[in-house]
């Protein structure tokens, strides 16, 4: 009977892919509903606290952006872009990464995409190389930064089960981890492909009139729009609220006393929450935002597609699993007993079909702890939370193909032949081997 509920979970994920966009929120309702009418499973708990972090990271952001602070950040990033235009495959994934890991979500990675494709193109190297790499950097942030719901989730979770390791922590870790592999990739990526003059798809959109005066004529850049003052005022007060969070998360001192007896604090989720609707205030109050700008915004919409969609997929899959631990149990059990780290290839599986690190960690992270997976190791494997790129339905990886005008970043005729599977692979396999280590000897 468990093959069936997991052929319905598999098809309710697939087809839920195969929409887009709010399909795996919906289709895991729908998953959901089969299981406990059909198979007369218990519900599993739909992850609100995941869902409400989401929520007010992406008001904060969304803030942020309708203040248009979000674009005074590209503008910056462009500047770098242009004054080092060889070094665009490193500089390129970097900038994705910062600005992922600054506002706790990848969407970002739409307006900077073009610019880099455009840098590239012109300074003669190969867009695939950085363009890839960025793509992968901009999803690869968020299992380091303070705002995204998959590190908050794992932070709470050690607050909830006494587990002595802080924000910091984990960020110590995860962070450089996550910089080694994205520096690794990039190397790579510099030798990968043939170079832009002798690749035969650019040479043939160039003697073709129509696809050269596109590709001549696609003007991306940022630098001549006027912003008002209150864009760099917008992202000094946003930088202000991550600077509180990332201290609060280290000192737990400084939040307010939740259990008066015991002294515990506040849990960092609830105060992630508070400081970044009151960073999304200060924003709206402070430069002037209209709340009707802010919804109407690309990152108000992708966020709450996100949020939707984490509804549906981790509702159904710890309906899935809590249902059928018994029977799941032993056989991650045998695997992990002996190597640890090899829960790294459980979150790794899964990353693949829901297309969320939060999801991910919130289907399997209650496991693993179950499985007396040490917290040590759990933080240096947290990289292998992302695999999505895997197969490249994600809209950042679709985006970015759309956004090479020269067809060099392409997916390929197998659908795994893709440009994103090789600086993905890197990213996550080094990542986690040196997070391992890291782990090993700050922890």
């Amino acid at each position: 009977m468990i093959w069936i509920q997991l052929a319905i979970t598999l098809l309710a994920l697939y087809v839920g892919a195969r929409i887009g966009g709010l399909g795996m929120g919906i289709t895991g309702g729908v998953g959901v509903v089969i299981l406990c009418f059909g198979f007369g499973l218990v519900p599993g708990d739909p992850p609100i606290s995941v869902m409400l972090i989401i929520l007010a990271a992406v008001t904060a952001a969304s803030a942020l952006e309708a203040a248009r602070g979000m674009e005074w950040l590209v503008q910056l990033s462009e500047r770098l872009l242009r004054q080092f235009p060889k070094a665009v495959t490193f500089l390129g994934p970097l900038v994705t990464y910062t600005m992922t890991l600054c506002v706790g979500t990848g969407h970002t990675v739409y307006v900077v995409q073009p610019i880099i494709a455009d840098v590239a193109r012109k300074t003669g190297i190969r867009p695939e190389r950085p363009l890839a790499a960025a793509s992968v950097a901009s999803q690869l942030g968020i299992t380091a930064s303070p705002l995204s719901a998959a590190v908050v989730w794992l932070v709470t979770e050690f607050e909830t089960r006494g587990v002595p390791y802080t924000l910091g922590d984990v960020l110590m870790v995860t962070i450089l981890a996550t910089l080694v592999g994205l520096l690794t990739a990039a190397t790579v990526q510099s030798f990968v492909g043939k170079e832009l003059e002798r690749d035969p798809e650019y040479q043939r959109r160039l003697a073709d009139p129509t696809l050269r005066a596109e590709m001549e004529g696609a003007d991306s850049s940022l630098l001549d729009r006027q912003l008002p003052a209150s864009a760099k005022r917008a992202v000094g007060i946003f930088l202000a609220g991550l600077a509180c969070i990332v201290v609060l998360g280290m000192v737990p001192e400084l939040r307010p006393v939740a259990d008066p007896e015991t002294g515990k604090p506040v849990g960092m989720g609830d105060m992630i929450q508070m400081a970044l609707l009151a960073t999304a205030a200060a924003i709206v109050l402070a430069c002037g935002v209209q709340a009707k700008t802010m919804v109407a915004g690309p990152v108000f919409r992708a966020g709450m597609s996100a949020v939707v969609a984490i509804f549906g997929i981790a509702w159904l899959a710890d309906t899935f699993v809590t249902n059928n631990l018994d029977t799941i149990r032993p056989a991650i059990e045998g695997m992990v007993r002996d190597n640890q780290w090899m829960f790294a290839f459980a979150f790794f599986l899964v990353s693949i079909i829901v297309n969320s690190q939060a999801a991910t960690a919130r289907m399997l992270g209650p496991l693993a702890f179950q499985l007396g997976v040490a917290p040590a190791t759990l933080i240096g494997i947290y990289p292998s939370v992302y695999a999505y790129y895997f197969i490249p339905n994600y809209p950042s990886d679709l985006a970015t193909v759309n956004f090479d005008r020269t067809g060099t970043t392409r997916i390929g005729r197998f659908l795994l032949n893709h440009s994103f599977m090789l600086p993905g692979l890197i990213c996550t396999w080094v990542s986690v081997s040196v997070g391992l280590l890291l782990a090993s000897v700050l922890l």
